[in-house]
């Protein structure tokens, strides 16, 4: 039986964890984690906010993730939006989803994330 989700893993360039690091720990909030030594040094980052982790690993024939992205919860998500906003990251609100406001944007790599809100009603 599935209990929980562990992490969701994003692939990335070689050479990009500097840029990676400034978007998901300055514009995000995230925190970044040490990998265990023996998977360091593969190099990419992983990144983690409460229970949720986000793993980017290096990829040699990288092509970013245009379709297929993570969903990730916020709370406030107009300041989320603007927080982004103010780090260079561009924001595409999506008003296809009942019951959420939603955004798309992408990470400096371009793989694509989807941030959401529950709304009442």
């Amino acid at each position: 039986m599935i209990a929980a989700m562990d992490h969701v893993q994003l692939a990335a360039p070689a050479g990009s964890e500097d840029a990676l690091r400034a978007f998901y720990v300055d514009a995000l909030g995230m925190t970044e984690i040490p990998k265990p030594p023996v998977l360091a040094t593969r190099g990419g980052c992983w990144f983690r906010t409460g229970p949720v982790q986000l793993h980017l690993g290096i990829e040699a024939e990288f092509r970013p993730a245009k379709k297929a992205h993570p969903g990730l919860r916020v709370t406030d998500i107009e300041a989320f939006a603007a927080r982004l906003e103010a780090h260079g990251a561009a924001v595409q609100w999506d008003g296809d989803l009942p019951g959420h406001r939603r955004f798309f944007s992408h990470d400096p790599v371009g793989n694509r994330l989807e941030f959401l809100e529950p709304v009442d009603g």
